[in-house]
Protein backbone atom coordinates (compact mmCIF):
# COMPACT_ATOMS: atom_id res chain seq x y z
CA UNK A 1 0.00 0.00 0.00
CA UNK A 2 1.28 3.46 -0.84
CA UNK A 3 0.44 6.07 1.80
CA UNK A 4 -0.86 9.30 0.34
CA UNK A 5 -3.13 12.02 1.67
CA UNK A 6 -4.72 12.33 -1.78
CA UNK A 7 -7.41 9.99 -3.01
CA UNK A 8 -6.21 8.01 -6.01
CA UNK A 9 -8.54 7.52 -8.98
CA UNK A 10 -8.62 5.40 -12.11
CA UNK A 11 -7.48 8.49 -14.02
CA UNK A 12 -4.26 8.43 -11.97
CA UNK A 13 -3.74 4.80 -12.97
CA UNK A 14 -4.00 5.75 -16.64
CA UNK A 15 -1.02 8.09 -16.15
CA UNK A 16 1.19 5.40 -14.55
CA UNK A 17 4.18 4.25 -16.61
CA UNK A 18 4.00 0.77 -18.12
CA UNK A 19 6.23 -1.52 -16.06
CA UNK A 20 5.76 -4.56 -18.30
CA UNK A 21 3.23 -6.22 -16.01
CA UNK A 22 5.55 -6.73 -13.04
CA UNK A 23 3.30 -4.77 -10.69
CA UNK A 24 -0.42 -4.77 -10.04
CA UNK A 25 -2.03 -1.42 -9.22
CA UNK A 26 -5.38 -1.42 -7.43
CA UNK A 27 -7.37 1.37 -5.75
CA UNK A 28 -9.75 0.77 -2.87
CA UNK A 29 -11.54 3.69 -1.30
CA UNK A 30 -9.03 6.01 -2.95
CA UNK A 31 -5.99 4.21 -1.49
CA UNK A 32 -3.40 2.88 -3.96
CA UNK A 33 -2.22 -0.71 -3.45
CA UNK A 34 0.83 -1.86 -5.41
CA UNK A 35 1.81 -5.53 -5.44
CA UNK A 36 4.42 -7.51 -7.34
CA UNK A 37 3.66 -10.29 -9.78
CA UNK A 38 2.55 -13.29 -7.69
CA UNK A 39 4.31 -16.60 -7.00
CA UNK A 40 3.95 -19.22 -9.74
CA UNK A 41 1.90 -21.48 -7.38
CA UNK A 42 -0.46 -18.54 -6.81
CA UNK A 43 -0.93 -18.27 -10.58
CA UNK A 44 -1.37 -22.04 -10.89
CA UNK A 45 -4.21 -22.12 -8.32
CA UNK A 46 -5.92 -19.17 -10.03
CA UNK A 47 -5.47 -20.79 -13.43
CA UNK A 48 -6.97 -24.06 -12.21
CA UNK A 49 -10.01 -22.26 -10.77
CA UNK A 50 -10.41 -20.39 -14.06
CA UNK A 51 -10.14 -23.67 -16.01
CA UNK A 52 -12.79 -25.44 -13.90
CA UNK A 53 -15.16 -22.46 -14.06
CA UNK A 54 -14.54 -22.20 -17.81
CA UNK A 55 -15.32 -25.86 -18.42
CA UNK A 56 -18.61 -25.56 -16.53
CA UNK A 57 -19.44 -22.26 -18.26
CA UNK A 58 -18.92 -23.70 -21.75
CA UNK A 59 -21.39 -26.48 -20.90
CA UNK A 60 -24.06 -24.26 -19.34
CA UNK A 61 -23.60 -20.96 -21.23
CA UNK A 62 -24.75 -19.17 -18.04
CA UNK A 63 -21.75 -16.83 -17.98
CA UNK A 64 -17.98 -16.59 -18.32
CA UNK A 65 -14.91 -16.62 -16.10
CA UNK A 66 -12.05 -14.17 -16.60
CA UNK A 67 -8.50 -14.19 -15.24
CA UNK A 68 -7.09 -10.98 -13.74
CA UNK A 69 -9.66 -8.64 -15.27
CA UNK A 70 -9.82 -4.97 -14.45
CA UNK A 71 -12.97 -4.32 -12.41
CA UNK A 72 -13.89 -0.66 -11.99
CA UNK A 73 -16.64 -0.17 -9.44
CA UNK A 74 -16.12 3.59 -9.05
CA UNK A 75 -13.35 6.05 -9.95
CA UNK A 76 -11.83 5.37 -6.49
CA UNK A 77 -12.44 1.58 -6.42
CA UNK A 78 -10.67 -0.39 -9.16
CA UNK A 79 -9.30 -3.88 -8.58
CA UNK A 80 -7.68 -6.75 -10.44
CA UNK A 81 -8.96 -9.99 -8.87
CA UNK A 82 -7.32 -13.29 -9.77
CA UNK A 83 -10.52 -14.76 -11.25
CA UNK A 84 -14.11 -13.65 -11.66
CA UNK A 85 -17.25 -15.31 -12.96
CA UNK A 86 -19.95 -13.10 -14.42
CA UNK A 87 -23.36 -14.01 -15.82
CA UNK A 88 -24.20 -13.38 -19.47
CA UNK A 89 -26.80 -10.82 -18.35
CA UNK A 90 -24.33 -8.70 -16.36
CA UNK A 91 -21.60 -9.13 -18.95
CA UNK A 92 -23.85 -7.80 -21.73
CA UNK A 93 -24.04 -4.37 -20.07
CA UNK A 94 -20.95 -4.24 -17.90
CA UNK A 95 -17.87 -3.57 -20.05
CA UNK A 96 -16.34 -0.17 -20.77
CA UNK A 97 -14.55 0.88 -23.98
CA UNK A 98 -11.19 -0.26 -22.58
CA UNK A 99 -12.51 -3.75 -21.79
CA UNK A 100 -12.84 -3.34 -18.02
CA UNK A 101 -15.79 -4.71 -16.12
CA UNK A 102 -17.92 -1.89 -14.69
CA UNK A 103 -20.44 -4.03 -12.82
CA UNK A 104 -19.90 -6.44 -9.97
CA UNK A 105 -19.35 -9.99 -11.16
CA UNK A 106 -21.40 -12.53 -9.23
CA UNK A 107 -18.19 -14.31 -8.11
CA UNK A 108 -14.83 -12.81 -7.22
CA UNK A 109 -11.80 -15.00 -6.44
CA UNK A 110 -8.57 -13.97 -4.78
CA UNK A 111 -5.58 -16.25 -4.27
CA UNK A 112 -3.64 -15.21 -1.18
CA UNK A 113 -0.10 -13.98 -1.53
CA UNK A 114 2.19 -14.48 1.47
CA UNK A 115 2.51 -11.60 3.90
CA UNK A 116 0.37 -9.90 6.52
CA UNK A 117 -0.46 -6.87 4.33
CA UNK A 118 -1.52 -9.09 1.41
CA UNK A 119 -3.78 -11.15 3.66
CA UNK A 120 -5.26 -8.03 5.26
CA UNK A 121 -6.02 -6.58 1.82
CA UNK A 122 -7.82 -9.73 0.63
CA UNK A 123 -9.52 -10.75 3.90
CA UNK A 124 -10.60 -7.29 5.06
CA UNK A 125 -10.35 -4.50 2.47
CA UNK A 126 -11.50 -6.49 -0.56
CA UNK A 127 -14.09 -8.41 1.47
CA UNK A 128 -15.65 -5.10 2.52
CA UNK A 129 -15.47 -3.62 -1.00
CA UNK A 130 -16.94 -6.72 -2.67
CA UNK A 131 -19.68 -6.84 -0.05
CA UNK A 132 -20.58 -3.17 -0.62
CA UNK A 133 -20.59 -3.64 -4.41
CA UNK A 134 -23.06 -6.55 -4.40
CA UNK A 135 -20.78 -9.50 -5.18
CA UNK A 136 -22.75 -12.71 -4.49
CA UNK A 137 -19.81 -14.99 -3.61
CA UNK A 138 -16.18 -14.38 -2.75
CA UNK A 139 -13.64 -17.20 -2.68
CA UNK A 140 -10.24 -16.82 -1.01
CA UNK A 141 -7.83 -19.56 -2.05
CA UNK A 142 -4.69 -20.28 -0.03
CA UNK A 143 -2.25 -22.23 -2.20
CA UNK A 144 0.15 -22.74 0.71
CA UNK A 145 -2.43 -24.38 3.00
CA UNK A 146 -4.50 -25.78 0.11
CA UNK A 147 -7.72 -24.31 1.47
CA UNK A 148 -10.54 -22.27 -0.01
CA UNK A 149 -12.79 -19.99 2.04
CA UNK A 150 -16.27 -19.36 0.67
CA UNK A 151 -18.10 -16.14 1.52
CA UNK A 152 -21.74 -15.79 0.45
CA UNK A 153 -24.10 -12.84 0.49
CA UNK A 154 -26.41 -13.02 3.49
CA UNK A 155 -28.39 -10.01 4.70
CA UNK A 156 -26.63 -7.74 2.16
CA UNK A 157 -23.16 -8.77 3.40
CA UNK A 158 -20.60 -11.39 2.42
CA UNK A 159 -20.17 -13.87 5.27
CA UNK A 160 -17.91 -16.89 5.65
CA UNK A 161 -19.97 -20.06 5.16
CA UNK A 162 -17.30 -22.73 4.61
CA UNK A 163 -13.59 -23.47 4.48
CA UNK A 164 -12.80 -26.31 2.10
CA UNK A 165 -9.78 -28.57 2.54
CA UNK A 166 -7.81 -30.72 0.08
CA UNK A 167 -10.22 -33.69 0.27
CA UNK A 168 -13.41 -31.63 -0.18
CA UNK A 169 -15.46 -30.85 -3.29
CA UNK A 170 -16.13 -27.29 -4.39
CA UNK A 171 -19.76 -26.55 -5.30
CA UNK A 172 -21.89 -23.42 -5.27
CA UNK A 173 -25.62 -22.64 -5.38
CA UNK A 174 -24.62 -19.68 -7.55
CA UNK A 175 -23.33 -22.12 -10.19
CA UNK A 176 -25.91 -24.94 -10.58
CA UNK A 177 -24.21 -28.23 -11.33
CA UNK A 178 -20.67 -26.89 -10.83
CA UNK A 179 -18.53 -29.35 -8.92
CA UNK A 180 -14.80 -29.89 -8.76
CA UNK A 181 -12.54 -31.65 -6.28
CA UNK A 182 -10.26 -29.33 -4.33
CA UNK A 183 -7.37 -31.56 -5.39
CA UNK A 184 -7.89 -30.24 -8.95
CA UNK A 185 -7.29 -26.68 -7.74
CA UNK A 186 -4.07 -27.27 -5.85
CA UNK A 187 -2.16 -29.68 -8.08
Amino acid sequence: MVANSLRWTTRDLDAMPDDGGWKRYEIMDGVLFVTRAPHIRHQDAGGNLYFELGRWSRQTQFGKPFQTPGVIFTPTDAVIPDVVWISQERLAHGIDQAGHLTVAPELMVEVLSPGELNEQRDREVKLKLYSLQGVQEYWIANWQLKTLEIYRRTNAQLQLVATLLAGDTLTSPLLPGFSTPMAAIFL
